[in-house]
């Protein structure tokens, strides 16, 4: 069963399970409950969000808690991630896993979140998603991110890319699987975790805690391991170093004979043009284009 798209007077609730919020993060986080409260949202916060508890964030089961706790809220009928940061994979052993199960609705968030939001999607099968935090609602110059979080979460929209969207083909063909990724370091720390067989993949970094050398650390683990042999497609998302992504990945795979359609764009990951993507969601590679092929919320 599906999570239910949003109607206005949903209540979200928000969860930090990376990092605690702190003095600097207060204005973005204010401006960024007046934009859902204006859309039509109620929002309610996580008992543990401000807490400190260990000097660098509430404990694991503290966060942890926050998550089971938004599950079990029949009020609440989405969950957003408040920031960023580090960590949020130790909340693992201490989530209710059947009770999240039993209680699907929408979760979503980037970056760090990468790890928590595809270890529940691959242990239940719920409705997931990459896509903004609460944070970066209002931190970025432009509304792109909130504008596309609400046209997937209300509308349930099968478009990932916008008219103004540019979408570059690295190597063509046509692909048909289930979305999987996020983050690119912290989806090379769940190789073992992941399905990624007929899946197609969607990576992106940030340049300024990964350098070209560490990207391309992350890229040569993913190939050691099989993964660019047993996807069937790979989107490339924003990173802002040195040197492109795709020559990163390029580099790496240059003994190999690709042949999986692969595809860069620059709306997706730590970038003010922050698309929403479902996980577990088949979607279509067709040279530089991209789209979803089937339903993932109900009315």
């Amino acid at each position: 069963m599906l999570a239910k798209k949003l109607k206005k007077g949903d209540t979200i609730g928000l969860v930090s399970p990376s990092e605690n919020v702190i003095e600097d993060d207060k204005k973005d986080i204010e401006e960024s409950v007046k934009l859902l409260k204006k859309a039509g949202y109620k929002v309610i916060f996580g008992r543990n969000v401000y807490k400190n508890t260990t000097g660098y964030g509430a404990t694991a089961k503290e966060k942890a808690d926050d998550i089971n706790e938004m599950y079990s809220n029949k009020d609440v009928k989405a969950i957003l991630s408040v920031k960023g940061g580090f960590n949020s994979n130790s909340v693992y052993e201490y989530l209710n896993l059947e009770l999240i199960k039993e209680n699907n609705k929408i979760l979503c968030g980037y970056s760090d979140a990468t790890s928590y939001i595809n270890y529940i999607h691959e242990k239940t099968g719920n409705s997931c998603f990459i896509g903004p935090n609460l944070k970066s609602l209002n931190s970025w110059e432009t509304d792109y991110s909130f504008k596309e979080m609400l046209k997937h979460f209300e509308r349930g929209n099968l478009n990932l890319l916008e008219n103004d969207d540019e979408c570059i083909c690295i190597n063509q063909g046509i692909a048909i699987g289930k979305l999987v990724g996020g983050n690119l370091s912290l989806i090379t720390n769940m190789i073992e975790e992941l399905d990624f067989v007929g899946k197609i993949l969607f990576i992106e970094e940030l340049a300024i805690e990964s350098p070209p050398a560490l990207v391309s650390n992350y890229m040569y683990k993913l190939k050691q391991r099989g993964v660019f042999n047993n996807i069937s497609g790979l989107w490339l998302g924003n990173y802002e170093g040195e040197y492109p992504i795709e020559k990163i990945f390029l580099d790496t795979v240059s003994d190999l004979k690709l042949k999986i359609p692969v595809i860069k764009s620059n709306n997706f990951g730590h970038t003010e043009r922050k698309m929403t993507i479902p996980l577990g969601v088949n979607a279509k590679i067709e040279n530089n284009k991209i789209e979803l092929i089937e339903r993932y919320l109900e009315d």
